[in-house]
């Protein structure tokens, strides 16, 4: 089970759009076995980030809506948003390296 919290379809705007942060939201469904796969990697990646940028995710089974607001067709899905809004994507699993090398492109060197 993951540890990063979870956003809904009530929270996403005050949690992910409002945020003062870079936040990185994991589309992701229980039934994936490419999220869980990658749900780890993200986690030790967020762990490496903390104070640069918010980590959650967001079930695209109960939130299908947000999902198809930002074109996620296929998950898992990392989008970062900055401001309100999505900057940058990756989709599918991918290693640590690909996530922080995104991370690094849009967050301010600590």
């Amino acid at each position: 089970m993951s540890t990063l919290p979870e956003v809904s379809q009530t929270t996403f705007a005050a949690d992910v759009l409002a945020s003062d942060q870079p936040v990185l939201v994991d589309f992701w469904a229980p039934w994936c076995g490419p999220c869980r796969m990658l749900a780890p990697v993200v986690e030790k990646v967020a762990a490496a980030h903390v104070g640069r940028a918010k980590f959650v995710k967001l079930n695209t089974d109960e939130a299908p809506s947000i999902a198809g607001q930002y074109g996620v067709q296929g998950i898992p899905c990392l989008i970062l948003y900055k401001g309100g809004e999505a900057v940058d994507r990756i989709v599918g699993f991918v290693p640590e390296s690909k996530i922080t090398e995104m991370l690094s492109r849009h967050l301010a060197v600590a």
